[in-house]
């Protein structure tokens, strides 16, 4: 085991598999480029990081030297701040640059560098040599500049590295060590030192530690964190059980049957990992423009400061002016805020929305999302069930039915039971008084009441024990129908009467659907519940289509199926079932009171357990990119205007002397040119959302199915 240069974990290599493992405890094993993007994200972070912390005091103080009444000794130390600004602050673009150069490409870098490295260097010639060039400083400029992009590419930064603490939060669910049955004896031994058909005892409360079959034992296991649906599950002898649930009721001796690199958790995980590998990071607007852009200004530049020179009769020093005022009229001040202006300023009202952009990468994919997928339970459907029906029997009131099923479930944990005390509470029945309580695992209660047994007992368990349920039989038959989890409670072998549990929706899911078809999306619900009441819930809330019964791996497999037929899939889950759909998807969208893998996953945190902040996310999404090409367009128009004026169009009318004022007039140009930039991208805090154009209609494929 080895120490890891970046990150400090330790790593232990296993085949073509490593295990990160910090504080004595292991996380997860995954590849070697799932530790590149677990490690290498938050070095980066940190570096720009120092660099912001140096670049935006001094650029601010160089603006404060430039614009107040300033002298030649402050413009000397302006040019001293911006020149630590320029090599320390900016060398990652220089380091970019480089390699465009050398790949014979253009690049955002490459102008960057050139444009800010023009206006500082113009700016020291016309202060060290007055009498030779025109006094233009454009100190400010080249700091500002510097600082605004470190900002964007430090934004964009935050969307990186999700894969290794998604898959550090998916190694938690494990515990560190099981209980192996070893002969008569029971022994605490790690994880790794499980083999299949080992016997592992697993008590109530507990997580079970490999997936595996119960041989002894009965009990209800929550599944949620894995599944994503809330309530428990009764599981007996024979039952399959899944590692990272939690068990519930009883206890439990499980024969393990894979191990814990095969493991559920660990499919998922990898899946996880697969998805963030593939993932290929949009291309830059401005990097495609600049691809094309870069190459242009230098040769316009280049050519122009010649033909003047030997063919237009212009001195070596005004050849030099024509050369710098192409360049610095074509400095990407502009053009280089287009993209960061209107992002700080959409993420900035984003996050006052409750939706939490990481990144300009993860506003490009929300912006661009014509198809919405989203799980059910803890997104559409409250995780928490109610009781939705009393059903009493013949001869039975309501309030008696509801006074004794609160009796059996009191001071129960049991999500069936908080459903029942609260539906008590809130009709003011007191629960009935029931002695020797005890709880059967994976089937219900049961007590004494006045010395008469009673019990309230899932349908199974009610037929099983022999008891009469032909009085409540179209009940329910109903229930079973619309896919409603039901109970029936019990007095000495009598049926009393049967309660209906249902998942509410969530408040605004009906709103929030409306809102994205009126954007122009269709929207699919995902979900591992069963058919019946997966439709029941969709037709509540006007969906498009459901897909039931998906596992994780489904839920990708489904994700891959709308990629490939040409659309743009969004993924809104909360679950950790939810991670790799989450990060396979265009954009994951993920709800903020979810696992924390969940949140990892996604690219898009609603910071509100509200899905009506989909719609919103996706409309500030678009708002914000359409102002970022917005931006760009100005930029270039400005651009075109004043290139041709720089390369000499005035010389003609107005002769060279024209370039003793141009320079000047390009900073105040290029002045202008930003703070319409600026204006325009802050417009973003004050749009009016729930008014956004729908997209083209859609495409015809799997949408329509």
């Amino acid at each position: 085991m080895a120490t890891d240069p970046v990150c400090g974990m330790f790593v232990e290599e296993r085949g073509a598999e490593l295990r990160l493992v910090r504080d004595n405890r292991s996380y997860f094993f995954c590849s070697r480029g799932c530790l590149e993007q677990f490690a290498a994200p938050e070095v980066a972070r940190r570096r720009l990081r120092e660099r912001l912390a140096v670049a935006w005091p001094l650029a601010l103080v160089v603006v404060g030297l430039t614009y107040a009444a300033p002298s030649t000794r402050d413009f000397a130390v302006a040019a001293g701040l911006a020149g630590v600004v320029q090599v320390y602050a900016g060398a990652p673009f220089y380091r970019g640059a480089w390699d465009a150069i050398r790949g014979w490409a253009g690049n955002m870098d490459l102008l960057i560098a050139v444009g800010t490295t023009t206006a500082y260097g113009y700016s020291v010639l016309a202060l060290a040599l007055p009498g030779r060039f025109p006094t233009a400083y454009y100190f400010d400029a080249s700091s500002l500049i510097v600082a605004l992009i470190l900002s964007g590419n430090y934004l964009e930064s935050l969307v990186r590295g999700r894969a290794g603490t998604a898959l550090q939060r998916l190694g938690e669910l494990l515990p560190r060590t099981a209980d192996r049955l070893e002969g008569a004896l029971v022994r605490a031994v790690p994880l790794d030192d499980l083999r299949p058909q080992d016997l592992v005892r697993v008590l109530p409360g507990a997580r079970f530690p490999a997936d595996g079959v119960i041989r002894v034992g009965r009990t209800s296991v929550d599944e949620s964190a894995l599944t994503g649906e809330s309530l428990p599950v009764p599981k007996g002898v024979g039952a399959s059980v899944t590692a990272g649930s939690l068990n519930g009721t009883g206890p439990v001796d499980v024969e393990v049957t894979r191990l814990r690199g095969d493991s559920f958790v660990a499919q998922v995980g990898r899946l996880l990992s697969e998805a963030e590998e593939a993932r290929v990071p949009l291309r830059q607007t401005a990097d495609r423009i600049a691809a094309v852009f870069v190459p242009l200004v230098l040769a316009l530049a280049a050519g122009a400061a010649l033909a003047w020179w030997l063919w237009g009769g212009a001195s070596a020093t005004v050849s030099v002016l024509v050369f710098v005022s192409v360049v610095i009229i074509a400095c990407p001040c502009a053009f280089g805020i287009a993209t960061p202006a209107a992002i700080l300023v959409g993420v900035g009202r984003a996050a006052e929305e409750g939706v939490l952009f990481r990144g300009q990468d993860s506003l490009e994919r929300t912006a661009r999302a014509d198809i919405v997928l989203t799980d059910k339970t803890g997104t559409l459907t409250s995780p928490d069930p109610t009781v939705d029906q009393l059903v009493p029997a013949p001869g039975v009131t309501a309030s008696s039915l509801l006074e004794l099923a609160a009796g059996l479930e009191s001071g129960s944990e049991h999500a069936y039971a908080r459903a029942v005390a609260a539906r008590a509470a809130s009709e003011h029945v007191a629960p009935a008084a029931v002695d020797n309580r005890r709880v059967l695992p994976g089937r219900g209660v049961r007590g004494e009441r006045a010395g008469r047994p009673v019990a309230i007992l899932d349908g199974e368990s009610a037929r099983q024990e022999g008891v009469d349920l032909a009085p409540l039989g179209p009940a329910a038959a109903a229930a079973d129908a619309s896919g409603d989890s039901w109970a029936v409670v019990v007095d000495q072998r009598t049926v009393v009467g049967l309660l209906t549990f249902r998942a509410p929706l969530v408040p605004g899911a009906v709103e929030a659907v409306r809102a994205l078809h009126q954007l122009g999306l269709r929207v699919v619900m995902v979900t591992g519940d069963r058919e019946a009441p997966a439709r029941r819930v969709a037709a509540s809330l006007g969906v498009d289509r459901v897909e039931a019964g998906a596992r994780p791996e489904g839920k990708v497999a489904l994700v891959r199926r709308y990629t490939a037929a040409g659309h743009h899939p969004a993924f809104v889950g909360d679950g950790i079932n939810d991670a790799a759909a989450l990060a396979s998807a265009d954009v994951g969208l993920a709800i903020g009171t979810g696992t924390e893998v969940a949140k990892e996953a996604g690219q898009v945190l609603l910071l509100a357990p509200d899905f009506r902040g989909v719609p919103r996310a996706i409309e500030l999404a678009r708002r914000t990119v359409r102002q970022v090409r917005w931006n760009l367009w100005w930029a270039l128009g400005y651009n075109a205007v004043l290139l041709p004026i720089a390369m000499g169009a005035l010389v003609p009318l107005l002769g060279f002397a024209v370039y003793t004022v141009l320079p000047v007039a390009g900073a105040v140009a290029m002045g202008l040119s930003s703070t319409i930039v600026v204006v325009n991208s802050l417009s973003l805090r004050w749009a009016t959302l729930g008014r956004g154009a729908p997209v083209p209609t859609l495409r015809a494929g799997l949408a329509h199915g």
